[in-house]
């Protein structure tokens, strides 16, 4: 896959496996932490701090009031796709103040998973923008929290007006399969937008 950190390497005739770089983004509460936790099939890295009395007034904690700690750089995690194919995974900070961030954690990363909460969509929009206007391929992933999907795909997709080709998924963060299909999906997506055309 272009992009991708394809070693030369082999050992006992087998060529190491090529390794990808996504993002997961979103707002702030919407499960990145969860889903990078969920699916890595090693201990996560997490940067998390308690929620204090500073951030009254700066962190909007509507419909996420019992989120009791924050990602404050990045969580990180793996997940082996096949044999031939390796994802990192690196979890965006949710809060505005920590947006700077998000340029120096895209370098190198071939697509995103943007996480959505339908109690509170707007809180996505700066993670879609943001890779709208840097041409990184993205997936939507409708986190139902409790396991609960109120709205129909066609919906969701008109509020977040999405462009024509973005798949929206409904997932539960909590999940391993859950999240696991939907990396799937954004591998798909890349490989048929690398494809050449014709």
């Amino acid at each position: 896959m272009a992009g991708s950190d394809t070693t030369a390497r082999s050992s006992g005739g087998r060529s190491a496996p090529d390794t990808v770089k996504i993002l997961i983004a979103g707002g702030f509460g919407v499960g990145k932490t969860t889903m990078v936790g969920s699916v890595s099939e090693i201990v996560p890295l997490r940067t998390e701090e308690p929620l204090t009395m500073a951030g009254l007034g700066v962190d909007d904690l509507n419909g996420v009031e019992e989120k009791r700690a924050t990602t404050v750089a990045l969580d990180f995690g793996r997940i082996t796709v096949s044999d031939d194919l390796v994802l990192y995974l690196f979890g965006t900070p949710g809060q505005q103040r920590f947006w700077f961030m998000w340029n120096d954690l895209a370098v190198g990363a071939l697509g995103a998973v943007v996480l959505v909460e339908v109690r509170r969509p707007k809180s996505s929009f700066a993670a879609i923008d943001f890779f709208e206007r840097r041409g990184i391929p993205f997936v939507i992933a409708v986190n139902g929290f409790h396991g609960e999907h109120p709205y129909p795909v066609e919906d969701i997709q008109e509020a977040l007006a999405l462009p024509d080709g973005v798949p929206v998924l409904l997932c539960d963060a909590r999940e391993r399969e859950s999240c696991r299909d939907v990396l799937i999906s954004l591998i798909d997506r890349l490989i048929a937008e690398a494809a050449p055309a014709g």
